[in-house]
């Protein structure tokens, strides 16, 4: 019988790797690195200070023949265990914060399965130079991503032509757009409102152009419309497509 695998989330504590939604994961990365520095610099400079005010104030009281001259070694550090100490404790710093980052970065790439709900897949297309998005039930938009606010979503990422790069900066979701492949990413939105998305490879003449709205609704809203097999975006479907002839055609110099 051979011994169980035992997945590497499984042996850490909730309390050390962050979870939730990718934008509170990278804040809690971004906070712990600013205390963490801020920390270990006020502890330098206050070190740094007090020997030069110590070591200032015993020099004035001291004898010219007390004085270390030009290329004596120094006396007083202690056989080199305030050097083994110093390095120890900063090895021991450093070590647990890139192990920890690596944890926290771990889950952002393979989070844990959702108990309650099912996240909710739609494929994205990338095309010169607009985005396409597909749900579940086949139907295609142009444009706009609308998605349920508190529930995870997976996008999976494509292109039909050329690389392209699909990001929402404000939920921290990034991923390429590579032809005949396909990558993921995924994001919570905890917040109701509307985000915009933008085109971070640089994929031709109107590669300015190609940004999308993202839409985050109430999750009764988001059943209602989803439901009603119906969309609302066709305006913008055909902005979006007559944006991209104008640039074929030349009509749109960007």
């Amino acid at each position: 019988m051979s011994p169980r695998v035992v997945p590497v989330r499984v042996l850490l504590q909730p309390s050390l790797v962050p979870r939730g939604a990718r934008s509170e994961i990278f804040r809690e990365i971004y906070v712990v690195f600013l205390i963490l520095g801020t920390l270990v610099g006020v502890v330098v400079i206050a070190y740094m200070l007090h020997k030069a005010y110590r070591y200032r104030a015993a020099a004035e009281r001291a004898d010219d023949r007390d004085r270390p001259q030009v290329g004596e070694l120094p006396t007083g550090g202690g056989g080199g265990r305030k050097l083994f100490v110093s390095l120890a404790l900063s090895a021991v710093i450093v070590v647990s914060l890139i192990t920890w980052t690596y944890f926290t970065l771990l889950y952002v790439e393979d989070p844990e399965p959702v108990a309650e709900e099912e996240p909710l897949e739609i494929r994205v297309v990338g095309h010169q130079f607009y985005w396409e998005f597909i749900y579940p039930d086949g139907r295609s938009v142009q444009g706009t991503l609308r998605v349920p606010e508190d529930r995870r979503v997976r996008l999976q990422v494509t292109s039909a032509d050329v690389f392209h790069n699909f990001g929402v900066p404000e939920l921290r979701a990034k991923a390429d757009a590579i032809p005949g492949q396909r990558t993921e990413t995924w994001f919570v939105a905890e917040e109701t409102g509307t985000y915009q998305a933008h085109c971070y490879e640089l994929c031709g003449a109107a590669h300015s152009y190609m940004d999308a709205t993202v839409r985050v609704m109430e999750p009764d809203a988001y059943r209602q419309w989803y439901a009603n097999g119906s969309d609302d975006t066709t305006g913008a479907n055909a902005t979006v497509e007559g944006n991209a002839s104008a640039v074929a055609s030349g009509r749109i110099n960007p």
